[in-house]
């Protein structure tokens, strides 16, 4: 068994939050309200602030654009001056490179990814990290729940104002289960990082050590322009299956990007998602977005993490308007439902002409994780209101020419999205309704919106495999 050295807190954090209490089952003995009376932080500098990490560990790193990298690199010289050693550091998207991804850091710190980026996909494709298949909107309750028990957080927070109140900046989602559920919080103190509201709120008093920062930028996603092809679904999803008063999920990614330029003639459009980025801006500015319409939180764009440029981060800062919830909520299919003509807009890597949708994996090769896309696919299925439009796009083929839409799925491609969860999947080429439609119309629909080099080979593939002509009837 793990003890805890001492020192160590053995008080297990919890979200006084009504929006979370609602819907998440906490123990009201264990609620405690902040701030905690007689308890303060430990201010240090970097090279002790890691002073209670302890070989066995399981740590959590703050992720995404609320990465703490000098945190990070602070972690691994502390384990290499100690030799610690079976240390396991759970994240989502580290942004920047892992500190411990070497020969050196062998059997002493081992990545856990519960979403794989750049930064570890090569790690975990070469087994050299490990890689958690679950929706983002449950990762929360492996730590709730126990199932990942926490000995250390490293989080990356606002200063604390003159109440000592910080925030979690850009990245809410699963890190707030995470601090709330470490036995001890290690917090980078970052004049960068935006004032942000809802279950972004720490009080200072939760935090074990702080170390100050006063000039690290955040991990920025550059902006890249979309291409022609993601031009065209952009505009064929706004055109067609964006309604005025809908409330938007975006993925991440070219497509879901560029339909928002596309929307520019839309009215009253509320936003509530897991992540955005910063097409969503000028969208504010030009009164499209309003979320005047919307059922939960109307008036506030809801979001659980943002990536994107300091322009996105200054539009954040100290802005009532965006409202950050842990992604258990956030991203409840029974939460998402309740705001008007839901639409959720995905992409994905790969189409089989029954519908199954893979987006994970390429083949064999781990490439990102499930996410929020079934959460928001579901959600929007049973809106409330029946008007809801679960949307996967995709460009019809990849950059060498292949077919995304195949016969039968690549041999190791992990289905994300099932053909029953299915609505709309879009190209370039046009809108495929699959919903409530056989087989055969499947690969029918499919075959229409297949880049027109592909579609005679596709044609003679489905009669193969369903034993009959694809058919619209």
């Amino acid at each position: 068994m793990h003890l805890l050295p001492q020192g160590r807190s053995l008080v297990r954090r919890f979200s006084t939050s009504p929006a979370l209490r609602r819907w998440i089952p906490f123990d009201d003995k264990m609620v405690r309200a902040y701030p905690i009376a007689g308890k303060t932080p430990k201010f240090t500098d970097m090279k002790n602030a890691f002073d209670e990490v302890r070989s066995g560990d399981h740590i959590y790193a703050h992720s995404l654009s609320a990465t703490p990298l000098p945190l990070l690199r602070g972690l691994a010289d502390h384990v290499k001056e100690r030799s610690l050693k079976d240390i396991t550091v759970h994240s989502l998207i580290i942004a920047g490179k892992v500190p411990w991804d070497g020969e050196e850091f062998d059997g002493a710190i081992r990545s856990n990814c519960l979403f794989t980026g750049e930064s570890s996909r090569r790690a975990v494709n070469e087994g050299r990290a490990d890689f958690n298949s679950v929706f983002l909107s449950e990762i929360p309750r492996l730590f709730r729940s126990g199932t990942i028990k926490l000995n250390v957080a490293l989080i990356h927070v606002s200063p604390p104002d003159a109440n000592g109140f910080c925030t979690m900046g850009t990245s809410v989602d699963c890190s707030r289960a995470a601090l709330m559920n470490a036995n001890y919080v290690i917090a980078l103190a970052n004049k960068n990082m935006p004032r942000t509201f809802g279950d972004s709120l720490i009080h200072s008093s939760h935090i074990d050590v702080i170390v100050n920062d006063e000039s690290t930028p955040l991990p920025e996603l550059p902006s890249i322009p979309p291409g022609e092809q993601e031009q065209k679904i952009g505009a064929l999803i706004a055109e067609h299956l964006v309604d005025n008063g809908a409330t938007l999920q975006m993925g991440i990614g070219g497509i879901p990007e560029a339909v928002l330029p596309a929307l520019k003639d839309h009215k009253d459009l509320g936003i509530h998602t897991e992540m955005f980025s910063d097409g969503v801006i000028d969208l504010v500015k030009q009164n499209v977005v309003t979320n005047r319409m919307k059922q939960v939180h109307p008036g506030k764009i809801v979001a659980t993490f943002v990536l994107g440029s300091n322009k996105l981060y200054s539009f954040l800062d100290d802005n009532p308007m965006v409202e950050f919830g842990d992604v258990q909520w956030v991203n409840d299919p029974g939460v998402i439902r309740q705001n008007p003509k839901v639409t959720g807009i995905n992409s994905c890597i790969e189409v089989d002409l029954t519908g199954q949708v893979v987006s994970d994996s390429v083949g064999k090769t781990f490439f990102s994780g499930f996410g929020g896309q079934v959460d928001f696919i579901r959600g929007a299925a049973l809106s409330n209101d029946g008007l809801g439009k679960p949307i996967i796009a995709m460009t019809s083929t990849t950059k060498k020419g292949q077919t995304k839409i195949v016969p039968y799925l690549s041999q190791g491609s992990g289905v994300v999205t099932t053909r029953a969860h299915v609505h709309y999947i879009v190209t370039e080429y046009g809108i495929a309704q699959l919903w409530g439609k056989n087989m055969r119309q499947r690969a029918y629909e499919l075959i229409k919106i297949a880049h027109p080099d592909h579609r005679e080979s596709l044609e003679k593939s489905a009669f193969e495999r369903l034993k009959v002509m694809p058919s619209p009837h």
